[in-house]
């Protein structure tokens, strides 16, 4: 697995600003009332913050294969003041758990970063116990759009795709979630886009989207962007400082996630 935006304190930042913006959207229906959850790709903990907070009867199991990860996430848990959360370092394609050994998976924002990211979900088919429910989130880079836009602009955002594609991610995973979940097996698969608009109207969402987790989002893949020769330094700094434009008086963006939830 190859995390495209690096484990930067920046980053870690983004994540949360991203959590904190997104969590109503994306969250709004993700309860667990009871049983074992196991959390994939916990990365800091700002997606674990929010299961422990509204699933509160619910053992949660959290692992990512970044060990400093996992400790700023345990960080993050105690300085909360939220006991519970089992923390554990490992690779999704070899889970240490015995076959039905959860009854629920939970999984944000880490499929995209897999080369294999069908055999992650019949790594995590194995360990769920029957009818045990699978909830997965991911984003769809290709569902942006946004005003105003140049040529440089997209060409910036067209980068951000490119470099996690030659990485071995894929930032259009959104689109697919129906038919990957269906040819792992899981079965009762529902997929539901959640739509995120931004415009002056919406200044929290200009701020914490547009200027805090996309824009640092676009501009942490620079380097290999130029190493790349995926475009010129001058056309570069022309898109993001018409990115930015996006998030101010007259400008719009809108970006769609999928939210899909299955049964073994």
């Amino acid at each position: 697995m190859s995390y495209v935006h690096g484990y930067s304190g920046r980053e870690g930042q983004r994540l949360d600003d991203q959590a904190g913006t997104l969590e109503g959207l994306l969250h709004h229906d993700t309860v667990f009332p009871n049983g074992r959850v196991l959390e994939v790709g916990c990365g800091t903990g700002a997606q674990t913050a929010i299961l422990n907070r509204s699933s509160p009867g619910c053992e949660l199991f959290c692992m990512d294969i970044s060990a400093p990860s996992l400790s700023q996430a345990r960080r993050r848990c105690q300085s909360l003041g939220r006991s519970g959360p089992i923390f554990l370092q490992g690779d999704v394609l070899r889970l240490p758990f015995r076959d039905g050994s959860f009854d629920h998976v939970f999984v944000c924002f880490l499929l995209e970063h897999l080369a294999d990211p069908t055999g992650a979900l019949l790594e995590l088919r194995r360990v769920l116990c029957q009818s045990g429910s699978i909830t997965v989130i991911e984003g769809d880079h290709g569902s942006c759009r946004f005003h105003p836009e140049s040529q440089q602009s997209l060409q910036a955002w067209q980068c951000l795709i490119r470099v996690q594609e030659e990485m071995g991610g894929n930032s259009l995973i959104g689109r697919q979630l129906y038919p990957m979940l269906a040819k792992a097996g899981f079965e009762q698969v529902e997929v539901s886009p959640r739509l995120v608009y931004c415009d002056a109207s919406r200044p929290d969402w200009q701020e914490g989207f547009v200027r805090r987790t996309i824009i640092p989002m676009v501009e942490g893949v620079f380097d290999e962007a130029i190493d790349a020769g995926l475009i010129d330094r001058a056309s570069w700094e022309k898109g993001i400082s018409d990115l930015h434009l996006t998030g101010q008086k007259d400008g719009t963006f809108i970006y769609t996630f999928f939210k899909a939830t299955a049964r073994r």
